[in-house]
């Protein structure tokens, strides 16, 4: 099992494209640039980086013709130099990733100007996947059922299983997308990904959200404007679990492996603290609880890593259009202690969820050698979890 973390990346590029002209929004402006409330839409989707938790440095490409209005759009904001874009999106992709050949890079995000609702938890979850893959694509399952047309009749039921609906950012590290941009000159391919994988990269799949559409109609602008206006619910799940202690020689807790003299009985790893905490987040969208996901009797969940399914949970909050505003963890039991560790837990916690560590709180107590923990025979743990959502008449 893999429970380790890895520390995050120094150096992150944002190159959002702005160059289109958005044949299809039909407003007196390309769609960059309409109002989104009180500001530009490209002022917002920029400022989705500026906030982010790390420092990001955001090059934005635009159309030869748009320099006073993007000027009047960032005015204020600290943004590169931007630099004009070619005929096609990807021409203008791989000018933006050209201008930074000269910069220290890392990691590059490259973002569609026109997709100003980007939760940071989706930045998060695509620089962590590229521990382990070469690109991140984030997208959002196919939900609708599909149909193929022809002619004005439906053809075919397309089966939808497997499909997912491109976003962005897509996420690379920017010699490999840089190099695979310039080998892919001259082919029409409709996204970084797809420019990726010509250069047979791993591109891995990462959670989206429908927040995060692209503003291509007047209705789509009309629904963004709804949504930074709307308003929100919060939500309140809590989560209980036991485990029985048997021989071993260490425990799973809050994602952290701590030497002991005996170990947590379960079909995964036992892992009392984030079975809890998957729970409390499940019933705050009222989504079951962690045996209905993840069933004891099959098989592919034995000595799981409890860390998927709390990433999982997660995961499901995302594609309702939800935020974890706050999860909090108390361990019941008499050893191990868990002070030594409850920095470390919080950290883990913070990195399988994509949320912030002061988001997160973890505390211990004891029954005072009372009942089954005092007895030492196991190990409890209780989890509240508050959830923001959008509000629903």
């Amino acid at each position: 099992m893999n429970h380790s973390s890895s520390p995050a990346p120094a150096r992150l590029f944002a190159v959002i494209v702005a160059a289109g002209r958005g044949s299809r929004f039909g407003g007196p402006l390309p769609k960059q640039y309409a109002d989104l409330k009180s500001c530009a839409v490209l002022r917002e989707t920029a400022q989705a980086f500026l906030r982010y938790r790390s420092p990001v440095s955001v090059l934005v490409v635009i159309h030869p013709d748009d320099r006073e209005l993007y000027d009047e759009a960032v005015a204020g904001l600290d943004l590169l130099a931007p630099v004009h874009g070619g005929a096609t999106r990807q021409d203008s992709v791989r000018l933006g990733l050209e201008a930074l050949e000269a910069a220290p890079q890392d990691i590059v995000m490259i973002h569609d100007a026109a997709r100003p609702l980007l939760d940071p938890a989706i930045i998060d979850r695509a620089i962590a996947v590229l521990e382990t893959s070469d690109a991140a694509l984030v997208a959002i399952p196919v939900r609708d059922t599909i149909k193929r047309g022809a002619a004005g009749h439906v053809a075919a039921t397309v089966d939808r299983e497997n499909l997912w609906r491109a976003q962005t950012p897509q996420v690379f590290r920017y010699g490999k997308i840089i190099a695979a941009h310039r080998a892919a000159v001259g082919l029409d391919l409709t996204d970084d990904a797809a420019v990726a994988e010509q250069a047979g990269m791993k591109v891995e799949l990462v959670m989206g959200s429908e927040d995060n559409f692209k503003i291509t109609t007047a209705d789509d602008l009309a629904r963004a404007n709804r949504l930074v206006g709307a308003a929100y619910e919060f939500r309140t799940g809590q989560g209980f679990d036991v485990h029985q202690l048997v021989e071993g020689d260490h425990v799973w807790i809050n994602g952290i492996r701590i030497p002991h003299t005996a170990k947590l009985l379960g079909h995964s790893d036992a892992d009392v603290g984030l079975h809890a905490l998957t729970d409390a987040l499940l019933g705050a969208i009222g989504a079951g609880d962690i045996g209905n996901h993840f069933p004891p009797t099959d098989e592919r969940w034995r000595g799981a890593d409890s860390s998927k399914f709390l990433a999982h949970a997660g995961q499901l909050v995302a594609e309702k259009g939800g935020r974890i505003t706050h999860c909090d963890v108390t361990i019941i039991c008499e050893r191990p202690k868990i002070g030594p560790h409850r920095a470390a837990m919080i950290a883990r916690i913070a990195e399988i969820l994509g949320i912030d560590v002061d988001r997160v709180s973890v505390k211990a107590t004891t029954t005072e050698e009372l009942g089954f923990t005092g007895r030492r025979e196991g190990i409890a743990a209780q989890a509240v979890a508050t959830v923001r959502l959008p509000a629903r008449d």
